[in-house]
């Protein structure tokens, strides 16, 4: 598939880049692109949740009711979880909910998240992008001029540029990337994906194409 280039101005700049079909041409596999985006929001969970089992209720530990004859259950003492303030039995407890998956299945998994994307025609590549100073309408021209403003652009970079980061931080449905922090999730939650020329030659090198 070959793609114009714009500057940032929303110009064909007289240039095509061809995507690369062991990228952006695969058969997508669904259940991997599901496996890797459940690890990321795993990997992201805190897991710090918590509460209290019967022996750290603070409470008397004297039986209220006899044993038996009552016509209820064995509740025991105050903390009992059978009574209102008494402990949960089985509750959460502080838990890691990260899980490994292998290299070669979250390439996969961004390969068929990409290639979603480029059926979708929703790629736009720039030839550069850089600011002189971080500056929220740069940014608004920017996806204004590639008419990607109503499509929750995620913008790819071949490398950290402070001022885009900057310029794009006040917009909630912009948001930016470098190639080596793409995943698919990423991919996904965006509507439309806008790379600068160098970040697609970079893609090459990151999934061993």
């Amino acid at each position: 598939m070959e793609l114009n280039v714009y500057n940032k101005d929303g110009q064909e700049v007289g240039k095509k880049v061809t995507l690369n079909d062991a990228i952006f041409g695969i058969k997508p596999n669904d259940h991997a692109i599901y496996l890797d985006v459940k690890q990321f929001m795993a990997n992201n969970r805190q897991g710090t949740h918590k509460s209290k089992q019967r022996s750290e209720i603070s409470g008397s530990t004297r039986k209220l009711i006899r044993q038996k004859g009552g016509g209820g259950a064995r509740r025991g003492d105050i903390n009992s979880p059978l009574l209102v303030g008494g402990g949960r039995v089985f509750g959460p407890v502080p838990r890691d909910y990260s899980f490994k998956l292998n290299k070669k299945l979250k390439q996969l998994a961004r390969k068929s998240a990409l290639t979603y994307k480029a059926m979708d025609n929703a790629i736009v590549v720039v030839d550069t992008l850089d600011y002189e100073a971080p500056k929220t309408k740069n940014i608004l021209a920017l996806i204004s001029n590639l008419k990607v403003a109503e499509k929750k652009p995620l913008i790819i970079l071949p490398e950290p540029n402070k001022n885009v980061y900057l310029s794009a931080r006040n917009l909630q449905y912009v948001n930016v990337t470098t190639i080596s922090e793409l995943n698919t999730y990423k991919i996904l939650n965006a509507k439309s994906l806008v790379f600068v020329q160098a970040a697609l030659d970079g893609l090459n090198q990151l999934l061993k194409v």
